[in-house]
């Protein structure tokens, strides 16, 4: 009987067969690489039959699962989605009563099919036959379009053009509108120091911050924040930017009293997000409310690696200094005189939240020239004449605020309160004549300064009317946790509400206790 050979056993450990992955390739000339060993281990790879040929187990089928069959669905090829039609409709009545209330907020709006959600107007077809008949349009009787043309004859033209004339100024006559004498021509031209704030550049460097802004805050001036508040830009983000949140920041609050200031969060909130600020780098008021509720806007836009809020409003208003304060140290130039920021600028906060700052822009209005230099927008010692200003100054304040301010008893009119003030700081020309521009500067930097005390008083409310700032609604994304939104949603809410329960700073030297109180 043969003896049979027995096979030789690798002793050393290292693979040395042609299909092992880990042989080494370095000691055979024309060894295989891995990558060449599994592809040649793919091609075996095949399903197990029996020996009738009916397959008994495909390949990469589970070993710990039966042989089983997924019914195929048409779901497979395409990300197609199925709806009523009354489902749909219903679906555009809510999402359309949502979006009309400020405090609503749809979380990935990406995934949503927003072009079938929208309304569909401007999908409308164009109807030709409503204009011309089918014959004059098609086939061989086809007739020669002819352009639409305003007018055929050269005086329908002229008449369209003074209708349109017409039109204009009863549109916009306030600000057309000037003394004109019976020629044509203009007694007063308004000089172009107080158009600042209007130009391109500027208008650019704000929609640029628009374009770039996931949040957009509007500061506003507590002395006067109808007056410095932009309804044009309140109107662009509802019609052209509806994914764009907005949110109102009532800066320099320490400056009008306490219930003042809550007066205008109660009226203001029911419109937007509303929140009370004082901008300092050591003592700062409201701080923590704008942080937070930045945080939650960054968690319901949770789709974005960070998102950007862009601070925007009048010159002055104080928008770098918001951003030095949440910053806690001075990366945006400030000063106490408008136009010192000239371009927009990026500044990080945290790593989901980066900051924008604006140059102040001033919306289109009918302010008058005292009205602009009142608001801050123009800076003082640029006027060529600024005691044409001070009769405001002393139809707005309380004459009590101005006897503490000035130590002046009692005057007649401007020119003489004017004139008492020089005598007592001592701002006298030549001959001892008093020098009224510089006592009319120092009032007005007075004034844009916060140093005499001024404030719009809020408009009163019934105590039935329903606030809505506790609500705040997410919609159609059920991709997304609810509890987080909710939380997030509530969060918000209740940061906007508590302010109205805090304890605001005032500078109390600037009122009487009766102001302060708020009774007449």
């Amino acid at each position: 009987m043969a003896k049979k050979k027995e096979k030789s056993v690798n002793v050393s450990g290292k693979p040395k067969h042609s299909l092992d992955t880990n042989r080494d390739v370095s000691a055979a000339k024309n060894g295989r690489s891995a990558a060449t060993v599994r592809r040649l281990k793919m091609y075996n790879t095949r399903p197990k039959r029996n020996p009738q040929g009916h397959i008994v187990k495909h390949d990469l089928q589970s070993k710990e699962l039966p042989s089983t069959r997924i019914q195929p669905d048409r779901r497979w090829f395409g990300n197609t989605r199925v709806v009523n039609q009354k489902e749909l409709e219903f679906f555009r009545e809510e999402l359309q009563t949502r979006l009309s209330s400020n405090y609503n907020v749809i979380l990935k709006e990406r995934k949503l099919p927003m072009s079938l959600l929208n309304d569909h107007q401007k999908q409308v077809k164009v109807h030709l036959l409503d204009n011309e008949p089918y014959a004059d349009a098609f086939g061989p009787k086809t007739k020669r379009k002819r352009p639409k043309l305003m007018a055929l004859d050269y005086e329908a033209l002229a008449k369209k053009a003074d209708m349109s004339q017409d039109n204009f100024e009863d549109k916009h006559g306030a600000i057309t509108s000037m003394d004109e004498n019976e020629d044509g021509f203009r007694d007063l031209v308004r000089h172009t120091m107080f158009e600042k704030g209007q130009s391109k550049r500027i208008w650019g460097e704000l929609y640029k911050v628009l374009d770039s802004s996931d949040v957009v805050v509007q500061v506003l001036d507590a002395r006067d924040p109808c007056g410095t508040r932009c309804y044009h830009l309140e109107k662009h983000l509802r019609e052209n930017c509806k994914h764009k949140h907005m949110v109102l920041l009532l800066n320099k609050c320490d400056l009008v009293p306490a219930w003042a200031t809550k007066g205008w969060l109660r009226v203001l909130s029911k419109e937007y997000p509303t929140l009370a600020f004082h901008a300092s780098v050591t003592k700062s008021f409201g701080k923590g409310s704008l942080l937070s509720v930045l945080r939650q806007f960054s968690r319901l836009k949770s789709d974005k690696q960070a998102i950007s809020v862009g601070f925007v409003g009048y010159p002055n208003v104080g928008k770098s200094s918001v951003i030095n304060t949440l910053r806690t140290k001075n990366v945006c130039k400030v000063a106490p005189i408008p136009g010192e920021t000239k371009v927009w600028q990026y500044i990080t906060l945290t790593k989901r939240i980066f900051l924008i700052d604006c140059p102040g822009v001033v919306y289109q209005n009918q302010d008058s020239e005292t009205d602009i230099v009142l608001k801050g927008v123009v800076r003082v010692t640029n006027l060529h004449d600024a005691s044409e200003h001070i009769g405001e100054v002393l139809n707005r304040v309380k004459k009590e605020h101005l006897q503490r301010a000035y130590k002046i008893k009692d005057w007649v009119d401007d020119n003489d309160f004017l004139q008492q003030l020089c005598k007592s700081t001592g701002k006298l020309l030549k001959g001892g004549e008093p020098d009224y521009k510089t006592a009319a500067k120092m009032i007005l930097h007075d004034w844009q300064r916060g140093k005499i005390p001024f404030f719009v008083p809020p408009p009163k409310l019934d105590d039935d009317a329903s606030d809505e700032q506790n609500v705040l609604v997410s919609e159609a994304d059920p991709t997304v946790d609810e509890d987080q939104a909710m939380a997030a949603k509530k969060a918000i809410a209740d940061v906007v509400s508590s302010q109205q329960l805090k304890e605001v700073p005032v500078q109390e030297d600037l009122f009487s206790k009766t102001e302060l109180l708020g009774e007449n």
